[in-house]
C-alpha cells in the first residue's frame, strides 16, 4: 500500500520559495464506516451489524468522554483531547468565558513506538508505508492534448494552494 501525492507549485506572490514544487498528500477515496465494517468483518469472527454499533457507540463514547474534559487514547490509534483558543485578557479577574475563548477544537496525537533499526519514534499508522505520486487522469491528459495545452504537471493549480509550505 502507498501515500499517494501530487506536485503542487508554490504560486503565492511574496513567497521565498515561489514557483518551486513541493509534494502533497492526495487521496483520490474515502472510506465510509459502513466499507470499514465490511473490512473488520472479512479479518475477524465480528458480524457486519456488531462492527457498525460498537464504531458508532465508540463516536458517541469518545464525544461524552471529550466534553468531560477527558483525553481518550485507544490502542493503536492514538489519544483525541479537546483544545481551546483563547485571546488574553489583562488580569485573571477580567477574564471572561464567553468573550475569552474564541473556539474548541480536537487536537488528535497519534500512538507513536519506537522503531528497532533507527531508534526514533515512527507513528503506528505510518509503519511501513511508502509514498507514490497519484497517477495521472488519462481524461484530463487526453482533453489537454485536443486542446494544445500542457496541463498542470503533477496535478499543480493555479493561485496556489494557501500557504503551506514544503515538508521536511
Amino acid at each position: 500500500m502507498s501515500v499517494f501525492y501530487k506536485l503542487i507549485q508554490d504560486n503565492r506572490k511574496n513567497s521565498a520559495t515561489k514557483g518551486y514544487w513541493y509534494a502533497r498528500a492526495a487521496h483520490p477515496n474515502k472510506v465510509t464506516t459502513k466499507q470499514l465494517a465490511d473490512i473488520m468483518q472479512s479479518n475477524c469472527t465480528v458480524k457486519h451489524s456488531d462492527i457498525l454499533a460498537v464504531l458508532r457507540e465508540l463516536g458517541d463514547t469518545i464525544r461524552l468522554q471529550l466534553q468531560d474534559s477527558k483525553s481518550v487514547k485507544i490502542d493503536n490509534l492514538g489519544t483525541f483531547k479537546v483544545g481551546l483558543r483563547s485571546v488574553s485578557s489583562a488580569t485573571v479577574k477580567d477574564f471572561n468565558v464567553k468573550k475569552n475563548i474564541k473556539s474548541l477544537h480536537i487536537n488528535f496525537l497519534p500512538e507513536t513506538e519506537m522503531d528497532a533499526d533507527s531508534g526514533r519514534h515512527i507513528k503506528v499508522l505510518l509503519r511501513g508505508v511508502s509514498v507514490r505520486e497519484l497517477p495521472k487522469n488519462a481524461v484530463v491528459a487526453e482533453k489537454d492534448e485536443k486542446e494544445g495545452g500542457e496541463g498542470t504537471e503533477g496535478g499543480g493549480t493555479e493561485g496556489g494552494e494557501g500557504g503551506e509550505q514544503q515538508e521536511p
